[in-house]
């Protein structure tokens, strides 16, 4: 079974990940790390130790990064209120170069939104609408993703192919140069629009007993025109990684 499977928005953060389950235990726990290269010019790929903590109830859900209750449940069709941690950020003290350490800092946030999961004989299409709660960006993001899975035993493979939409305001917060950071840092003022990015994914796992499971799951996002454009910005796409086990009771 799938304890935990990447959900990378990736362009909602070059290292955020939200756990989804094609097949979900009421609950179990583990341990797991997040690898994430970083867009930013001078900046440090992240390590992000994440515990592993999945329910699944009637009602309400609980994935690692994420949680919600459920507006409609049955097997083929889930609809649910979402609440999402968004890790991504960009701490000026982390970076190795001089103009980009006089850049603002930009927070994590907490997004808000719904999620809709279709599962068919054809595969499986995942959908998530949302947006932040915190007044950091007030930016949106549009998650479009299909999946089909491959089972070999007690060893499954999912591929997935999909896009990431970023409202302007989300990528003007993550991505943007105003005029005042221009003036202190000598890089160029950028106000990038709206985007959509196309990604590839890949989630492996194995169910090693009847109550331990690994999981492997990667993502390499190519990131639009929007944000590889930025001045902040020095890869045309980005690599992230999860890996973890996790126990099911």
């Amino acid at each position: 079974m799938n304890h935990f499977k990447l959900k990378a928005l990736a362009l909602l953060c070059p290292c955020y990940f939200a756990a989804f389950s094609t097949h979900a235990d009421p609950l179990s726990l583990g341990a797991s790390v997040i690898y994430a290269q970083s867009p930013y010019r001078g900046g440090q790929d992240r390590y992000l130790p994440v515990p592993v903590i999945n329910y699944e109830g009637e009602n309400f859900w609980f994935r690692s990064l994420q949680g919600g209750y459920y507006l409609w449940k049955d097997p083929q069709d889930q609809l649910s209120l979402t609440l999402l941690g968004s890790p991504q950020q960009y701490d000026p003290k982390d970076n190795d170069l001089g103009d980009m350490k006089a850049l603002d800092k930009r927070r994590m946030t907490l997004m808000a939104g719904a999620t809709y999961r279709h599962v068919a004989s054809w595969g499986i299409v995942r959908t998530a609408l949302l947006g932040d709660i915190l007044n950091n960006s007030n930016g949106m993001i549009w998650d479009l993703t299909y999946l089909y899975r491959f089972d070999f035993g007690a060893f499954s493979l999912t591929p997935g192919i999909g896009a990431m939409w970023n409202s302007a305001n989300q990528n003007r917060y993550y991505y943007g140069v105003s005029a005042h950071e221009s003036a202190r840092s000598g890089i160029s003022r950028y106000n990038p629009d709206d985007s959509w990015s196309p990604y590839v994914e890949m989630n492996a796992s194995y169910q090693f007993s009847d109550n331990w499971n690994a999981s492997l799951s990667g993502r390499y996002t190519r990131f639009a025109s929007e944000v590889k454009d930025s001045p902040m910005v020095d890869k045309n796409g980005q690599f992230t990684l999860w890996t973890g086990v996790s126990y099911s009771f």
